[in-house]
């Protein structure tokens, strides 16, 4: 019953989300008659909060109820949002708003992200997080298929400003959801002078020097700056080259959020058919080079044919982040997932807001096919750091009641590579 509080909840605050991905820039485009630097510029504020708190947000979150974050940093994001609609009513709105109000939800996203990664141990246990990571995934998956089909006709019939209401009520909704959550998370257990900075190390010292934990950041890392330019790019491309309304546009994305949802449907059985650790890498090595195909499509056929292929890269999107967020669960132990999670994220998604700026800049250069284009070689290439670690010969991922512990080199260890030791559940230590 928590678990079913937990999907809903999942599904009316991703709806929201999903809808203010396509609300926001359309307020910059539509209303404010942004260009492409100042669209490029809001991505970035977006996801800036990673950046400005990325990091000590794990620390926070490893001494606090995860469930109590979630709920807090819901209501707060739908109290931020609903002041777009109003700042336009009220005749204030500017470009300058949209900016403050993204930075703020950023920064609270990043809190709601870390605690939501953090509670799914707790509430579904370790050996049950791929088919959870999976259901949720689906659930995630539908909602970016009803989001952008809801908003896509909801702004063109009110107003994208008025369309961030549905929003802020979906992150509200989610808010009072996840508070009728029954399972309590026992207190977490604190040192008697915590510090801040010793406890991001501790977090930074995990991931970093695992190999696997390490090459699944990086590649995330690269995936995404690029994945940034190419979005940052592609509502300009479709609306100004390809001449798409608001209703086609979201459908292209609705389109998307369909490959997502098979890839959901889908995670579980081939991440056990082809191996959790082989899934990570080649589910991108099939799916990116399919991006290429928007760069090259003009009305017409061609246009179903890209639509087709981003429908592709977010099934193997899905298939990737399903398998890999369970690894990286399964590998920590509860002590530290929260600065597991803050610091795979601070990393993955540090370059997120460089690649709003970049994608803005370049499309200012290049305009918006080319920022396509080398989205897409980007994208692709982001495989390496997968294909150069122990991911490329790992099948099977780790037992649910091991975790790693420790350690890279040390003056015993062997020159041919890390050696691990592996403990049930026992902390690394510092």
């Amino acid at each position: 019953m928590d678990f079913a509080r937990l999907f809903a909840a999942t599904a009316l605050g991703q709806f929201g989300d999903r809808i203010i991905f396509l609300a926001l820039p359309l307020v910059a485009l539509a209303d404010l008659h942004a260009d492409e630097f100042q669209v490029g510029l809001l991505a970035a504020m977006t996801t800036a909060g990673s950046l400005l708190v990325g990091l000590p947000a794990g620390a926070w979150v490893d001494r606090m109820r995860k469930r109590s974050v979630m709920i807090s940093t819901d209501l707060i994001r739908a109290l931020v949002l609903v002041t777009i609609p109003v700042a336009w009513w009220a005749d204030l709105l500017t470009v300058w708003w949209l900016y403050a109000v993204a930075l703020v939800h950023g920064v609270l996203t990043v809190f709601f992200d870390v605690a939501y990664v953090s509670y799914l141990p707790h509430l579904v246990g370790r050996g049950n997080l791929l088919e959870g990571n999976s259901k949720l995934s689906a659930v995630r998956s539908v909602t970016s298929i009803s989001g952008p089909a809801v908003a896509g006709p909801l702004v063109g019939l009110v107003g994208a400003p008025a369309t961030v209401v549905a929003s802020s009520v979906g992150m509200a909704m989610s808010g009072v959801l996840a508070s009728a959550i029954r399972k309590r998370e026992p207190k977490p257990e604190l040192s008697e002078r915590p510090r801040l900075g010793r406890e991001v190390k501790e977090g930074l010292k995990f991931v970093l020097m695992h190999p696997t934990l390490r090459a699944i950041m990086l590649g995330d890392a690269i995936f995404n700056l690029f994945l940034v330019m190419y979005q940052t790019m592609l509502l300009v491309f479709l609306k100004r080259e390809i001449g798409l309304q608001s209703f086609g546009i979201g459908l292209v994305l609705s389109g998307m959020g369909c490959g997502a949802f098979l890839g959901a449907l889908l995670a579980t059985k081939v991440s056990k058919r082809v191996g959790q650790g082989t899934v990570i890498w080649l589910a991108s090595l099939v799916t990116c080079p399919l991006t290429a195909l928007m760069p090259l499509a003009r009305p017409g056929w061609s246009m179903y044919a890209a639509a087709i292929g981003l429908a592709s890269l977010s099934l193997g999107g899905v298939v990737r982040v399903v398998a890999q967020s369970s690894f990286q669960q399964a590998l920590t132990p509860d002590r530290l997932l929260g600065r597991m999670s803050a610091t795979v994220r601070y990393v993955s998604w540090g370059g997120i807001p460089l690649g709003g700026l970049l994608g803005g800049a370049v499309g200012s250069v290049f305009g918006a096919t080319g920022t396509l284009w080398i989205g897409a070689a980007g994208m692709t290439l982001s495989v390496l750091p997968a294909l150069l670690s122990p991911l490329r010969t790992m099948r099977a991922g780790p037992h649910p009641s091991r975790v790693l512990t420790k350690r890279t080199f040390g003056p015993h260890s062997s020159r041919t590579g890390p050696r691990h030791q592996w403990h049930s559940g026992d902390p690394p230590r510092p």
